[in-house]
């Protein structure tokens, strides 16, 4: 089996995760509706911690601590976004669809890109580390995709075009292996610049989008639950560091 091949089968693994979401379809509309801002706690640590944890650490040993002028960068892009996202689709008062669902569409889609341009480098380098890469992205993604699915749900999409939205946004780190497999010498040089760039975005996206969300749950008991479970998503994230 080539390279390539190796490549493209991992990152189509990587890319089915997401279709997690289709578990869901057996759960009745009422029980949804009590979890749904659970998976949005997740997912708002989930996001913190794979900014703080994976790959601001990450872009470190390449900028050093010049690489929060990107993160910054990402962080400012991500609002402008949303920004013109609001302006176009939200006009009124109630929108269908929230914007910080289309937010968290585009920051997965930079996210998986850059995983799979890892799968590929790594594959290019050698077969063994190209596994073990696939496998540690993989056992990162179910609890990240688990988390943006509650998200779009929240957000407002409908649980068959949520699945579908995730799946085709998931599907973009296929063309990150195929691009880090044919031009690995370029992109180890200029990809780098995504990784402090996504990490703002993620910190944009669970900090102004997502706990604000969290926040608005007025019992107590609730807001407490929904408080460990965000904190359970940042954990989950620090473990799989370890993997």
């Amino acid at each position: 089996m080539s390279t390539l091949l190796w490549i493209i089968a991992s990152t189509v693994v990587i890319s089915l995760i997401s279709l997690i979401g289709i578990l869901t379809l057996s759960i009745k509309q009422k029980l949804l509706d009590k979890i749904v801002l659970y998976l949005v706690a997740f997912s708002a640590g989930a996001l913190m911690g794979g900014a703080f944890l994976h790959l601001i650490p990450e872009s470190i040993e390449l900028f050093g601590e010049n690489l929060f002028q990107y993160v910054i960068l990402g962080f400012v892009v991500f609002l402008f976004t949303e920004k013109i996202l609001k302006w176009r689709h939200c006009h009124k008062l109630n929108c269908k669809i929230h914007t910080f669902a289309y937010m968290n569409l585009i920051g997965d889609a930079i996210h998986n890109f850059i995983d799979g341009i890892i799968i590929g480098a790594s594959f290019v380098m050698s077969k063994t580390l190209g596994i073990a890469s696939a496998i540690a992205i993989a056992f990162h993604e179910i609890p990240q995709e688990i988390g943006d699915f509650g998200v779009l749900i929240h957000g407002g999409f409908e649980r068959k075009k949520a699945i579908f939205y995730n799946f085709i946004v998931a599907t973009t780190a296929i063309s990150g292996g195929i691009i880090g497999y044919f031009l690995s010498s370029f992109v180890s040089g200029s990809t780098k610049y995504l990784l402090p760039f996504a990490a703002g975005g993620f910190l944009y996206i669970a900090a102004s989008d997502l706990v604000p969300e969290i926040r608005k749950e007025e019992k107590i008991s609730k807001l407490i639950l929904n408080f460990i479970v965000f904190i359970a998503g940042i954990l989950v994230m620090h473990f799989i560091k370890f993997l």
